[in-house]
């Protein structure tokens, strides 16, 4: 593999941090959002329910400060090429995918932070309090659960497409797309 054939190391771990956290996050919202919270104490307990959250939580900022630092990479390091270079098509789904996917997962956090926040519920990474963003303000927290949840459907969606396209790229089409973003050299 020759230098350019890929993104530096840095911005490849990155990317494979983010994915975890995301579907660690995701898993645990979804699972917040169908059951509740007094139906989730009921199926594990309040504490495990209360871990279930503050993970779900310090996931959120995780995702947050992994994706900041991706866009640094990003910005700062060049986007390798692709080789072969891929048709119109392709081009324009990718870089909307990215794109989409880049976005979400910066505002996914901050729609938490703020609908945690003007619920009155703690903001939490690991075991720190982190300041709310905005303040109390029931209504408005309601609504930015519900665009919290919305956007959470849109990743599942993005990130099926996602993986869609690198296996088509790997299994198919059977290009370097995959090896772009591999771990291992």
């Amino acid at each position: 593999m020759h230098e350019l054939d890929h993104y530096i190391y840095p911005h490849r771990v990155l990317h494979w941090l983010v994915a975890g956290a995301a579907l660690l996050s995701l898993a645990s919202g979804l699972t917040l959002g169908f059951l509740g919270f007094e139906r989730t104490v009921e199926l594990i307990g309040t504490g495990f329910t209360n871990l279930l959250y503050t993970s779900h939580k310090t996931l959120g900022v995780t995702i947050l400060l992994l994706m900041t630092l991706r866009i640094v990479t990003r910005i700062a390091f060049v986007v390798p090429d692709h080789d072969p270079p891929l048709n119109g098509f392709e081009r324009i789904v990718s870089t909307s995918v990215h794109h989409l996917l880049y976005a979400a997962l910066i505002v996914m956090p901050l729609l938490g932070w703020a609908a945690t926040a003007s619920g009155g519920f703690p903001v939490e990474f690991f075991h720190w309090h982190l300041p709310g963003l905005i303040g109390e303000r029931p209504a408005l927290s309601e609504r930015l659960f519900t665009w919290h949840g919305w956007l959470g459907w849109a990743i599942v969606v993005l990130v099926t497409l996602h993986v869609l396209g690198a296996l088509y790229h790997w299994r198919i089409k059977r290009d370097n797309v995959m090896t772009r973003m591999s771990l291992f050299d």
